[in-house]
């Protein structure tokens, strides 16, 4: 008999492959990713040159990553994977990362990462969901590439409102000064993971963060982009 577990998360068919979690059909239709700016992962007239955007201000970071656009039905999967307890959905959710990395590194676009890092969370949102989303995207990652993964390296020093909720603005503030990290990375390609990126807020309070301690590059991986 056939558990959940070998069934693909969004057709419920069964799975050759248990451990890839969404069937080859539900996997062709994902929304298609538009051209976007290697760099901010925003829509651009080209997939390979950084947007106008980041040539008049780049981002703390040379590249970003996502496995998909924040709609249905992987925007569904990712907030079951947040909220409704569902902590085996992160390995199928970064096998997807995973793919979108790997061509981005077969067209030299990205180095390999020394490190892997993820968002964390405050002790105490930690404490009520019971797990770090981030986390658990970054193991299995870190486990494939043969990366080094450093899950107490950054820090939240604060708890902090929700950021749904915020203006871009109030998002910046409620972000500042709110992370800190603890390891000596110098000369080190890190990559940084996280579940969605929405307005970058998050992202660029830890790059500034991390840049500090003279890292070689920054890539920011993200399940979702909204776009």
């Amino acid at each position: 008999m056939l558990t959940i577990a070998s069934r693909c998360w969004l057709c419920q068919q069964a799975l050759r492959l248990a451990r890839h979690g969404l069937c080859s059909l539900c996997l062709r239709h994902l929304a298609p990713i538009p051209p976007c700016c290697p760099r901010c992962g925003l829509p651009s007239q080209s997939h390979a040159l950084p947007c106008g955007r980041c040539l008049y201000k780049p981002p703390p970071w040379q590249a970003l990553i996502f496995a998909g656009v924040y709609q249905p039905p992987l925007s569904d999967l990712l907030l079951r994977l947040k909220f409704s307890s569902s902590p085996e959905l992160a390995e199928p959710l970064a096998r997807l990362l995973l793919l979108r990395w790997l061509a981005r590194y077969r067209e030299g676009s990205v180095v390999r990462p020394h490190i892997l890092l993820s968002i964390p969370l405050h002790r105490r949102r930690y404490r009520s969901r019971g797990y770090n989303q981030a986390e658990l995207l970054a193991r299995p990652l870190a486990r494939w590439l043969g990366c080094d993964y450093l899950p107490f390296a950054l820090e939240r020093t604060r708890a902090t409102p929700p950021q749904q909720r915020l203006s871009e603005t109030l998002r910046k503030r409620n972000l500042r000064q709110a992370f800190r990290c603890t390891q000596t990375l110098k000369d080190k390609h890190i990559a940084l993971i996280d579940d969605v990126v929405t307005t970058g807020s998050t992202i660029s309070e830890v790059s500034k963060v991390l840049n500090k301690k003279n890292i070689a590059s920054l890539q920011i991986w993200c399940i979702c982009r909204t776009l």
